[in-house]
């Protein structure tokens, strides 16, 4: 066997970030930086830079589904990123191509507003996404306020109230879920890994910056290529959690855009 067949493949569904720092791009930035080599879904163009969003442009479900079943017919596909998917139709086509596809290693992340404070998922798709997506999902990362929307309670506080709301959303149909706390307060960022087994915490100092645009894309896709490479859960999980940490250290090091400006993906070689 050549080395060649241990390739490790991950693949992104989500949306296209048009000045780089979010979505599909960081997506696949973020992939090979962590050495696995990166396809994607295109579920929606967005016109977008470090200041907001001015407009997002559906990719028709068909199209999706189309581009699903190219790449999975083809590619050894070792681990799935979702990400923006803003429209029923096309949560609905998403979540039949993982079925058809028995598709595995699947993290959610259930991308609802955009660092810049505008709405990527329409309020009426909420339902659909927890109905149709969560219960394909092997790992689901809402950050605070996401949780509670899935949830439609209030926003969690302090870590009884985190356990508690990632216990809500395994009992709706996730097989774990990561809640992140980057949304909290304090001088570290705490998530927790929640699971049928119990919760495990994984906390990072904040560091004070305005360029954390894409954090949340970076570290669904990240922990998505360490289970690609074969990694259990909270190993892929803490891998992930270093490697957006340092990243976000070195955002302030790029000087990119006039708003919240992204991640330095590749801190580690330039």
């Amino acid at each position: 066997m050549t080395e060649a067949s241990h390739t490790a493949i991950a693949v992104t569904i989500a949306g296209s970030d048009s000045s780089g720092g979010a979505g599909i791009q960081a997506d696949l930035k973020t992939f090979s930086a962590l050495g696995v080599f990166g396809a994607s879904v295109i579920a929606a163009l967005t016109a977008q830079n470090t200041r907001g969003v001015t407009g997002i442009h559906d990719v028709p479900p068909d199209f999706v589904t189309a581009q699903i079943d190219a790449v999975f017919s083809d590619l050894a596909v070792g681990a799935v990123k979702i990400g923006m998917l803003s429209v029923p139709a096309t949560i609905v086509a998403v979540a039949d191509g993982l079925a058809r596809h028995a598709a595995r290693n699947v993290v959610l992340d259930p991308v609802m507003i955009a660092t810049s404070g505008a709405r990527l998922l329409a309020p009426e798709a909420v339902a659909t996404l927890v109905r149709d997506l969560l219960p394909r999902a092997d790992l689901v990362t809402p950050n605070l306020p996401e949780a509670a929307a899935l949830l439609d309670c209030a926003v969690a506080t302090d870590e009884a109230a985190m356990r508690a709301q990632g216990e809500a959303l395994i009992a709706r149909g996730a097989r774990a879920v990561l809640m992140k706390g980057g949304h909290g307060e304090g001088p570290e960022s705490t998530d927790l890994l929640v699971t049928a087994d119990g919760v495990r915490r994984f906390a990072a100092p904040r560091v004070a910056t305005r360029n954390t645009h894409g954090s949340g894309c970076t570290l669904s896709s990240a922990i998505a290529a360490g289970l690609a490479r074969g990694l259990g859960l909270a190993d892929a999980v803490g891998a992930a959690k270093t490697y957006v940490a340092d990243a976000i250290a070195a955002a302030d090091r790029l000087a990119i855009g006039h708003g919240h400006g992204p991640l330095h993906h590749f801190s580690r070689w330039w």
